[in-house]
């Protein structure tokens, strides 16, 4: 870990299931005393692209780990991976007069209660132009990439104020960050099941050819 200019070195790490679709990180504690960052803060990721997020309290198994951790749509705006490094620095969100979203993956048929819900969904939403968000609609995972911020080039907060546009056309040439498991709700049940079904064949495909089964 190093500090140049108030940046600060960290190595990435997978978000916990619980932060899944949340756009926050959490820094290694020691970090966040060190620094004086508090819970609520807002920093600059600095991987292969710029982003930014809110800090909350880091997670006591990272003290001293210099780690921060993400979910998979924050490592694709930052287009960086687990165990990569950025560099992060304290910053401060603007008040978001407008963010346009277009959906990355779907045509949709957009109505003005629907625009409302993505705007409730997205207060207190820290992003940046280009930035990928998620929303959940209805129980299903929308993605959406922030085309037009302003203002730009900063990061911005969604507030009451902000005037949020949806588009109908998607996006072209954005790859949707594929599903780890941190994205999966808790269905521990469930999640043990696919991963039997699907990482034992392939670790361990003698296994199913004791059995007498062929590997799927």
């Amino acid at each position: 870990m190093s500090s140049e200019e108030g940046w600060i070195e960290l190595r990435v790490a997978e978000a916990k299931q619980r932060d899944a679709g949340r756009p926050i990180v959490r820094i290694d504690p020691s970090i966040m005393r060190d620094y004086g960052i508090e819970p609520g803060t807002v920093v600059f990721i600095k991987g292969k692209r710029l982003t930014a997020a809110k800090v909350m309290y880091g997670l006591p198994e990272d003290d001293g780990r210099a780690v921060i951790r993400m979910n998979s749509i924050i490592r694709k705006n930052a287009d960086v991976s687990v165990n990569d490094t950025v560099k992060v620095k304290v910053t401060e969100a603007k008040q978001a007069q407008l963010v346009k979203l277009a959906p990355v993956s779907m045509t949709l048929s957009i109505e003005q209660n629907f625009e409302n819900y993505v705007k409730q969904r997205l207060k207190d939403y820290v992003l940046m132009e280009g930035d990928l968000v998620q929303i959940l609609v209805l129980g299903q995972s929308l993605i959406f990439q922030a085309i037009q911020v302003r203002p730009s080039n900063t990061p911005v907060i969604v507030d009451d104020e902000t005037q949020v546009k949806v588009l109908e056309k998607p996006v072209e040439n954005v790859r949707i960050p594929r599903v780890t498991w941190e994205d999966i709700g808790d269905l521990e049940e469930a999640k043990q099941k696919i991963r039997e079904l699907v990482e034992l064949p392939l670790k361990h495909p003698e296994l199913f050819r004791h059995l007498g089964i062929e590997p799927p």
